[in-house]
Formats: C-alpha cells, structure tokens, sequence
C-alpha cells in the first residue's frame, strides 16, 4: 500500500472532525460511496450511515479526541492499526484496533474491533 499511514490519518482525522460539512467533505474525499463499517456496536453501509454514526460518537464522547499511537502495518490493499481515544496526555479511555480495505485508494470496508471501553 503507497501510504497506509496518510490513510489512517485521514481515517482518524474523520472521527475528529466536528464541523456537520467539513466531517462529511473527508468522508466523500477518503470512502467509496459503498463504504461498509462493522465492529462490536454497529454495522453500516454508506456515507450517510457512516457520517451519522461518526456523529453519534462524537456526541457521546464529546471532547476526546482520537489518535493514532503507532504506524499501521499494511500490505496489499489492507491495513491495521491501533487508535486511542481521549484526553491529550492522559491515559485513553477507549482503545480500539480497525482493520481498513482499500480500493482505488479510498477505504472501502473497516472491520473495527474495540479493546478497552469505557466502564
């Protein structure tokens, strides 16, 4: 893969960006219209699915901010990598691990799995 690291930034930078439009620009610049999203809360299909279930999870940990702590590991059309989601120089509250599908270089499917959640 040519860069999975400037792909899982713009990937983390979608669940960071709270502005309505500018969330939904990095959506249609960096998913397929078909996007799927699967991990252990939700299964969605689609930019709007994924716009609103973005949003959603920015409502409930309004705040926090997602990050990536290390480079993915990527080869072919696929890559995974471990994010955080917290306070900056805290320790996370969330920790989580997706695993992206990429065709013709935007993210096609992302197989999330969740690692430490909040109690």
């Amino acid at each position: 893969m040519a860069d999975a690291r400037s792909i899982a930034e713009q990937y983390i930078a979608v669940w960071n960006e709270t502005d309505d439009v500018k969330r939904r620009a990095l959506i249609e610049d960096i998913f397929t219209a078909d996007v799927r999203f699967t991990d252990a809360r939700a299964s969605v299909t689609g930019q709007d699915e994924l716009d609103q279930f973005v949003g959603g999870a920015q409502a409930q940990f309004a705040g926090l901010t997602f990050t990536l702590p290390a480079d993915p590991d990527a080869h072919h059309d696929l890559a995974r990598f471990q994010w955080h989601l917290g306070l900056p120089g805290e320790e996370p509250i969330a920790i989580g691990f997706d695993v992206i599908e990429i065709e013709d270089g935007r993210i096609a499917k992302v197989h999330g799995f969740l690692d430490k959640v909040p109690g």
